[in-house]
């Protein structure tokens, strides 16, 4: 089957909208052609009409000679080209950044009109993407180079929207705000300023597309810098025809720099054009290698293994149920929030959550791609890890464990039913069993497990252990057991109470990790100043001196 075919194949229902919603589909569909930014149409890109990623460097969008085949996650077809940067093709990028002073495109000294320039772009590009045709674009878009739901593709849109509204007008040059402190005479005042680093680099993964590159490029931009940005080249396409809508909407086409390459090249320009500040959201891996590579110079929004405990109070079973089926297996797994280890207080034990879960999860199919490809982790791999699991005392498969059947989507990516595994908590402690099994795999998969009514110790013993720390869910209630808790951990997003979740990165919170002085935030303006600016202070003393004034013996 054709890409284009296949594409069409799942538009019923997994590109489809809700029916509340149906009208705006069919404006979509009516107008999707003839965006004026775009260069591609998303239900149209296939084998037989591929499409094409440029890099932008200098104000030039250029192509190398080195393609990238990237392909389609549902039939394995080569759907997508992607003009790649080797390592001989750096220099102009290292040029551009170099070009960037220190001291930033702008700063409260320094052109503060681009301030405002920056928030009519943002005014700009928040009534474009709220005009159905171009968020519909962009959610079909995702959806091609991330199979997701509709629904989640569509959500990424809309955070984004409403991100840009946030810092629309004059919320740019607030981000800035300075505060003065009188001083110890007359004259004397200092003032503290939010900096910009100048030469800055974005670096971020597949997953989201468009909200993770979308909400940290105009950070950086919004506090002075001049970025270079990568995105995973599987998804690149998506961030390509944003910064195509932003130029539209006045973003001089100079202000970023957008690279596409490998890992090894991106790493040798960091190491070469050697920029102020590097934002990079990815894995730990990577994100331990560049930390040691830039000398610190870099804010790390890496992997999450993230828990949610069930407290004593069992309530709204159906409710809680879903949400947990949601953080686990929504995207496929594919989120850095997702639940990756399910803490059930033996109250819900005895409940019937492990049979709602089991149900819920058996609804998912690939027709709506409400379960779809694992694009970093193979189905064998998956599978793997499960059966190493399953030879710990005591555990045991809850539901899945399974290959997909009846697909496509070629051996490089991983298709898997969602999957639990139940381990012991008394085994999970284990040395020998604890890094084995809190390995995150980013994929439709999770451990479940179950302590008693003393054993909460235990649980927070297992938190303590754990090396990432960015989201966390609390589901209760009882206002002890989650002071208890709260008080007993540190992943910088942790939702409590009755309807908490994991995942959930929406533009009106801070969304990142604690614990580490890397951690990067993003959606917030105290994100957005904790990442891509500094503290300057500044201190006045304009006098006047003391009356008779006299020069004093040395000190």
């Amino acid at each position: 089957m054709s890409g284009l075919l296949a594409f069409k194949h799942l538009k019923k229902n997994a590109l489809q909208p809700t029916s509340s919603n149906w009208l705006r589909s069919l404006i979509s569909l009516r107008f999707s052609h003839s965006l004026p930014f775009a260069t591609v149409k998303a239900e149209e890109i296939s084998g037989s009409k591929p499409a094409e990623v440029l890099n932008l460097v200098q104000g030039n969008w250029t192509r190398s000679s080195n393609w990238n085949t990237i392909l389609d996650p549902l039939n394995g077809e080569s759907f997508i080209k992607v003009s790649e940067v080797d390592e001989n093709g750096i220099q102009p990028f290292v040029e551009s950044l170099s070009k960037c002073p220190k001291h930033g495109l702008h700063n409260p000294f320094k052109a503060p009109e681009r301030y405002l320039m920056l928030g009519d772009v943002t005014t700009k590009a928040a009534q474009k993407l709220s005009l159905p045709e171009v968020s519909h674009f962009f959610a079909k878009l995702i959806q091609r180079v991330a199979p997701k739901s509709y629904q989640q593709a569509f959500g990424e849109v809309y955070v984004t929207q409403k991100f840009l509204e946030n810092f629309c007008g004059d919320q740019v040059r607030f981000l800035a705000r300075s505060f003065a402190v009188p001083g110890n005479h007359l004259g004397q005042q200092s003032h503290g300023f939010r900096w910009p680093y100048g030469p800055v680099a974005v670096v971020t993964p597949f997953n989201f597309p468009l909200e993770i590159p979308v909400l940290q490029l105009m950070g950086a931009l919004y506090m002075g810098n001049k970025p270079v940005l990568k995105v995973d080249s599987k998804v690149s396409i998506v961030m390509e025809q944003m910064l195509r809508l932003l130029h539209e909407c006045g973003l001089p086409i100079e202000d970023v720099d957008f690279i596409n390459s490998d890992g090894k090249t991106m790493n040798k320009l960091l190491m070469e054009a050697k920029p102020r500040m590097t934002l990079f959201t990815g894995s730990s891996r990577v994100a331990e290698k560049l930390a040691l590579d830039l000398k610190g110079r870099i804010k790390l929004e890496d992997a999450g293994f993230d828990w949610k405990i069930l407290g004593p109070d069992v309530q709204e079973e159906e409710y809680v149920a879903w949400v947990c089926d949601q953080d686990a297996y929504a995207c496929s797994g594919q989120k850095c929030s997702a639940q990756s280890m399910l803490f059930m207080h033996e109250n819900w034990s005895r409940s019937s959550l492990i049979q709602k879960l089991t149900s819920l999860a058996a609804r998912r199919k690939l027709d709506d791609l409400t379960i779809g490809p694992v694009l970093t982790v193979t189905t064998e791999a998956m599978l793997d890890h499960m059966n190493n699991l399953l030879k710990i005392k005591g555990s045991k498969l809850l539901f899945g464990g399974e290959p997909l059947q009846n697909h496509s989507i070629p051996s490089i990516y991983g298709a898997i039913k969602p999957t639990a595994v139940f381990v012991p908590l008394e085994e999970i402690l284990k040395d020998d069993n604890y890094e084995l099994v809190t390995k995150e795999i980013f994929g439709p998969f999770q451990i479940v497990t179950e302590y008693k009514h003393d054993q909460l110790p235990l649980v927070l013993s297992a938190l303590e252990k754990m090396h990432a720390h960015l989201t966390a869910a609390v589901v209760s209630n009882e206002p002890l057991f989650l002071q208890e808790v709260i008080g007993n951990s540190v992943n910088g997003t942790t939702y409590v109470g009755l309807r908490a979740r994991t995942t959930g990165a929406p533009q009106n919170h801070w969304f990142g990790p604690a614990g580490d002085p890397l951690g990067a935030g993003i959606g917030t303006p105290e994100a957005i100043k904790l990442v891509w600016s500094c503290h300057r202070e500044v201190i006045y003393d304009i006098g006047p001196l003391p009356h008779k004034w006299e020069t004093p013996e040395s000190t």
